[in-house]
């Protein structure tokens, strides 16, 4: 089998899967949640990711009008799929390594990750947001669409961990001025944002 076909069927084990254990996933957002327990092995997405009113929409049709993404980390950076994101003429950022962020960061006191969304703000207001790894990251993105200063076409919270990581959701989930896709909970990371984004790249 080559890597498509494997692919594919790994898919269908997943959906078949979530069937037996008795999940009732939504069919709009099937696609994603079986890319995410596709890219983890994790079944306790089907109960954690959450999604506002008509986020797979949105988040599929700025991807296919060319909406960049940024990525909290070049790990989730590099496991979107580029290929799509460039053919719809959109493009993959990061500016959690630039040296600008982190003597910013270092000036002020803050962590480079708030650092990088207040140049994405600034650079790419109307992004897909992808965050997958620092909780710092998401609660500045939130504070910069409630002053104003982004729009984004979709934020996809899912960072991992402990510290302020479900605070952190649980900011971006009372959010209606912009559609989101999170995960409940402390689970999340770099593979899960990215797998977000190449399933709504995919359906």
């Amino acid at each position: 089998m080559g890597p498509e076909e494997i692919e594919r069927a790994s898919l269908d084990i997943v959906r078949k899967e979530l069937v037996i254990r008795g999940f009732q996933v939504p069919a709009e957002v099937l696609p994603v949640v079986a890319r995410v327990i596709h890219a983890t092995a994790d079944f306790d997405f089907a109960e954690t990711l959450t999604f506002s009113p008509q986020a797979v929409q949105a988040g599929r049709e700025a991807l296919a009008r060319g909406a960049a993404v940024v990525t909290d980390t070049q790990m989730a950076a590099a496991g979107v799929n580029k290929k799509h994101i460039t053919q719809n003429g959109g493009a993959v950022l990061c500016y959690m390594a630039d040296e600008d962020v982190a003597l910013e960061a270092h000036r002020r006191g803050v962590t480079r990750a708030a650092v990088s969304m207040e140049c994405a703000a600034a650079e790419a207001p109307e992004a897909v947001f992808a965050v997958g790894n620092a909780p710092t990251a998401l609660l500045r993105l939130c504070q910069l669409a409630a002053e104003g200063k982004v729009s984004p076409a979709l934020v996809i919270g899912v960072p991992v961990g402990f510290v302020n990581v479900v605070e952190s959701k649980e900011a971006l989930m009372k959010i209606d001025s912009f559609p989101w896709i999170a995960s409940r909970g402390h689970k999340g990371g770099s593979s899960v944002a990215a797998a977000v984004i190449n399933a709504l790249l995919r359906i």
